[in-house]
C-alpha cells in the first residue's frame, strides 16, 4: 500500500487564488507528503475562508446538512467505482486501480476538490504530477492520496470549512485533539469511545510508534479510513491508496467495539490503530 498524504493553503481573496492556480499550471515541483513520507513543516495553517472558491455548490453552501448517511454512501460510492475491492490482512491487490483509465482521473479529483484552492498539490493524479508529468509507479509514496480521498468524502458531504483540509492525516488528527473550535472532529481514545459509522479511525505508519498521548505532536506518517458499517466484533471501513485503490477492509473490535481493550492493547493485530475521530454530523 503507497498510503496517504501536503501543504499549501489557500490565499483568501479571489485574485490571489488565481495567482496561485496560475503558479500551479506553470509547474510548481510536487512537494512529497503523505502517510509514508511526511512533509517537513511541523503543523500546517488552517485554510482560509475563501479557499473553497473551485467546491461545487452543493457541497460548498450546502445544500443540505452535513450528514453520516452522505458521508457514508459518497465513501461506498467511490468504492463501488473502483470495483468493490476488500484488501485482507498479508494480501495485496493484483491490480494498479490509480494508473486505471477513468480512474487515475477520479484520483485527481480528489486532489482537486479535497485540497484547499493553490495547494501545490491539487493538479496531482493518480499518476500525474501538476506538471502533467507521469510518474513511475516507483514514486507512488511521494503522491500518496489517502488524506485526499477522506478530504473529498468530507467535502462532497458537506463538512465546509468545519474539517481540516490536507493531503495528510496528522494536520486533521492533531486539530481534532482537544475542543476544536469550530471543527467537526473530536480526537477520543480508541479503548474508551466505540466508531460509529462515518468516524474515521486512524493508525501511525513508519518506524516511530504514535499514541494517543502523544497528541497533538509534529507531522507523522498515518493513515485513516472511514467506517461504513458496525457489525458485531468488527468494522467495516473504507480507504483511499490501500493497495493503489479505494478500498473495504473488516477491522476486529472487542465486543463492546471499541478499537482497544481497557488496558490500551489494539484488538486488531494487523493495523496500529491509535485514535478514533468522532465525526459531529448536522444529521
Amino acid at each position: 500500500m503507497a498510503a496517504a498524504n501536503t501543504l499549501g493553503w489557500g490565499i483568501g481573496s479571489l485574485p490571489k487564488q488565481r495567482f496561485a492556480f496560475a503558479a500551479l499550471l506553470l509547474g510548481l515541483a510536487p512537494a512529497i507528503a503523505g502517510c509514508e513520507a511526511p512533509r517537513t513543516q511541523a503543523v500546517a495553517p488552517r485554510p482560509s475562508a475563501g479557499s473553497d472558491v473551485h467546491i461545487p455548490p452543493f457541497a460548498r453552501v450546502p445544500y443540505q446538512p452535513f450528514s453520516r448517511e452522505a458521508a457514508v454512501q459518497i465513501a461506498l460510492r467511490e468504492w463501488h467505482a473502483f470495483g468493490s475491492p476488500v484488501v485482507l490482512p498479508n494480501t495485496e491487490l493484483p491490480f494498479d486501480n490509480e494508473r486505471a483509465e477513468g480512474l487515475w482521473q477520479r484520483v485527481g479529483e480528489y486532489w482537486w476538490l479535497g485540497l484547499p484552492m493553490g495547494d501545490p498539490d491539487q493538479g496531482f493524479t493518480g499518476k500525474h504530477d501538476s506538471n502533467g508529468r507521469v510518474f513511475p509507479a516507483q514514486e507512488d509514496e511521494n503522491y500518496a492520496w489517502s488524506a485526499a480521498f477522506i478530504d473529498y468524502v468530507m467535502r462532497m458531504a458537506g463538512a465546509g470549512n468545519r474539517f481540516f483540509y490536507s493531503p495528510t492525516h496528522s494536520d486533521y488528527i492533531n486539530a481534532s485533539v482537544g475542543a476544536p473550535s469550530g471543527l467537526v472532529t473530536v480526537a477520543q481514545r480508541p479503548e474508551s469511545y466505540a466508531p460509529q459509522r462515518g468516524d474515521l479511525i486512524c493508525m501511525w505508519r513508519g518506524q516511530h510508534p504514535i499514541r494517543y498521548d502523544d497528541l497533538p505532536t509534529g507531522r507523522f506518517p498515518g493513515h485513516c479510513d472511514i467506517v461504513v458499517a458496525v457489525n458485531p466484533g468488527s468494522l467495516d471501513v473504507i480507504g483511499g491508496n490501500v493497495d493503489n485503490s479505494v478500498s473495504m477492509k473488516h477491522i476486529p473490535v472487542a465486543v463492546d467495539g471499541h478499537l482497544a481493550n481497557p488496558d490500551g492493547t489494539v484488538v486488531d493485530p494487523d493495523h496500529p490503530w491509535f485514535v478514533v475521530l468522532r465525526v459531529a454530523y448536522d444529521a
